[in-house]
């Protein structure tokens, strides 16, 4: 499990582009604001417009700008968009010791319990927008604990405790 820079930085670039005013911004104006290179924001933001999160405008006004409302971009959609999920399926064949595969191929808790985190974070990614995040921290922080999804995966580990 693991959050990479592109999806941290691609969701920020995205942030920017959200709480501009004016709409549009340039590939500059993101890299400025996020001390990034003006080529990895140009990556990162190819891949959202490929996405249809963002749309971009040619021309001395141009730049990029929400393709939707901010209350329409889910933020698993947006995560998934740019790198996939926390925990991917090739993971067990990444950590093979000194073996071709892992010794626990057949058999591993440690892999469900993955799978679980997995799926409890999804489940309050897909109940979020972007919308959630054009607000304070304290406010997202506050809501994060008041809102049921963010207990997503309690049942799950409960299960998983019970049957332990």
């Amino acid at each position: 499990m693991r959050l990479t820079a592109q999806e941290e930085y691609g969701l920020r670039c995205l942030l920017q582009v959200a709480r501009e005013p004016g709409g549009f911004l340039t590939i500059t104006e993101i890299a400025g604001r996020e001390g990034l290179s003006a080529p990895y924001v140009a990556k990162l933001m190819r891949v959202l417009r490929e996405a249809g999160l963002v749309e971009s405008i040619r021309g001395q006004k141009g730049g990029f700008r929400l393709a939707l409302r901010p209350d329409q971009v889910n933020l698993g959609h947006v995560l998934r968009c740019l790198d996939g999920s926390l925990y991917s399926k090739d993971f067990c064949k990444r950590y093979t010791g000194i073996e071709e595969s892992c010794a626990h191929d057949s058999d591993c808790s440690v892999r469900a319990l993955w799978t679980v985190l997995d799926h409890a974070v999804q489940q309050v990614l897909m109940k979020m927008s972007l919308k959630s995040l054009l607000c304070h921290e304290e406010e997202l922080d506050f809501w994060v604990k008041s809102h049921p999804g963010a207990s997503a995966g309690n049942r799950e580990i409960n299960a998983i405790e019970e049957a332990g």
